[in-house]
Parts: structure tokens; C-alpha cells; sequence
């Protein structure tokens, strides 16, 4: 039950900062990017739920087809019923070190804020290349946790915040290295695009940049004084808010 109610919170999470405007606007850019036509075949590599495998499905529509990669059985699970009746939409475990697709079978990939996390993100760029056919396209979408900021009074806590909350993140940096690691990995970087994402406002800010739920980590892990983190948070629900970092959509060609 415990479990279940984890992975439910995390489909909630990913389906709210999905619909943002901030989510809507950069999904819809990051799938412009990739350049799709009908027939076309799609891998979505950490499809999550299967929040964008639908809008895939359409953009390579008739003839095309979408496979959908993810390495949780909950998320798995989820998509395949939002996507049971999708013509073209297949989901399939697996993970992007060792991708459960042949070699040169896809025309299209696309990662949306999976590098991140990931153990290797030179190897998955590495694997992502060997998927994909000559002249294909990849598409990643990442933030840089580095550039987190939030505005305060207290200017010490806020960077002493947002460090902290970078630092819980695996791969922090992932959106500026992504044309760097792409080079490595022998793509051509076609496009850069980075993209401010900011929040005005403090149930959103909240939602999804966990501003209560880190403050009180933070000074679980002796980062900062409770007493210092609850005015701070107390400043920020009061409003005006202003936080955001910056979000990297990078296209590349095998």
C-alpha cells in the first residue's frame, strides 16, 4: 500500500509540472525539435506514464509508430492503460544503458528530464546513438540544478537552499554538459536552446520545487537553523515569489 501510494504521488507530480504552462510550452518545443513526419519511428526513453506518447503517436501518424521505454513497473503499468487504445504507442521495459531496441531501428529519440538521474549519461547518449538510424534525430530536455535560485531578503539562505537542492540531484549540470557528452558520443549538435523556467507562484513553487518539503530536509541535515528555514518559507507563502532555474533543450543527429 505504501508503495502504491509513492508511485501514485509520483504520477501526480509528473502529470501537474506537465501541465503548467512552463511544461506545456517546452514539450511542445522539445517535440518540434525532433523534426517528425509520418512514418516516422519514435523511441521515448523514461516515458514515465506515458504523458507524451500520445502527442508522439499523432506527429507520426499514419504509419509511424512510438515505442515508449521505462525501467519502473508502476510507470509502465500506467502508461500501458492510458495508451491501451493508442494505434502505433508500444511500451516496453527497459533502461537507457542497455535499451531493449536493435541497433539503428529508430529515426527519433527523445529523453525529457531522465539524464538527470541517471547512473552514466555518457554511456545513455552513447546507447541512444546505437538505436538510432543515420541522419536521426535526438531530442533531451534537462535542467541545470546549478542555476536554481529563489529571491529573498535573505540572500545566505536562499543560495545556501538552492545549493542544497542541487546537490541532491545525481547529475546537477546535465543541461549545460548535454552538447558536450553529445559530441563524445559522435552527434552532431544541431540546436541550444535554453529556456528560463521561473514561478510566480508559491503553491505551484511549492509543488513542484518541494520548497517545505527541502527547507525541512535542509535542516535535517544541519544546512540550515529551523528557525532560519520556517521565516524564510514564511516570506515566501506570504509572496511575491519569484523562483526558477534554467532548462535545456538540446537536439542532436547520429
Amino acid at each position: 500500500m505504501c508503495f502504491r501510494g509513492v508511485m501514485t504521488d509520483q504520477i501526480s507530480y509528473m502529470d501537474t509540472a506537465a501541465a503548467t504552462d512552463i511544461g506545456l510550452d517546452y514539450k511542445r518545443r522539445s517535440v518540434a525539435g525532433l523534426d517528425l513526419r509520418p512514418g516516422l519511428t519514435v523511441a521515448d526513453i523514461g516515458c514515465g506514464p506515458g504523458t507524451d506518447l500520445g502527442r508522439l503517436a499523432d506527429a507520426v501518424a499514419p504509419g509511424g509508430s512510438v515505442i515508449g521505454v521505462d525501467r519502473d513497473p508502476a510507470m509502465l503499468a500506467e502508461a500501458r492503460r492510458r495508451h491501451a487504445a493508442t494505434a502505433g504507442v508500444e511500451v516496453r521495459a527497459g533502461d537507457v544503458h542497455g535499451l531493449p531496441l536493435a541497433d539503428a531501428s529508430v529515426d527519433r529519440a527523445r529523453v525529457d528530464r531522465l539524464l538527470q538521474h541517471v547512473r552514466d549519461p555518457q554511456s545513455a547518449i552513447g546507447e541512444v546513438r546505437r538505436v538510432l538510424r543515420p541522419g536521426g534525430l535526438f531530442g533531451m530536455a534537462e535542467p541545470d540544478w546549478d542555476t536554481f535560485a529563489v529571491a529573498d531578503d535573505d540572500v545566505a539562505t536562499s543560495r545556501a537552499f538552492a545549493r542544497f537542492v542541487a546537490g541532491r540531484v545525481r547529475n546537477a549540470t546535465i543541461g549545460r554538459d548535454l552538447p558536450r557528452l553529445c559530441a563524445r558520443a559522435g552527434f552532431g549538435v544541431r540546436s541550444v536552446e535554453p529556456i528560463p523556467v521561473l514561478f510566480r507562484d508559491f503553491d505551484i513553487a511549492d509543488r513542484l520545487l518541494g520548497l517545505r518539503r527541502n527547507a525541512e530536509r535542509a535542516v535535517e541535515a544541519g544546512v540550515l537553523l529551523d528557525a532560519v528555514a520556517a521565516d524564510w518559507v514564511g516570506r515566501l507563502a506570504s509572496g511575491p515569489v519569484l523562483a526558477g532555474f534554467t532548462f535545456y533543450l538540446v537536439v542532436a543527429e547520429g
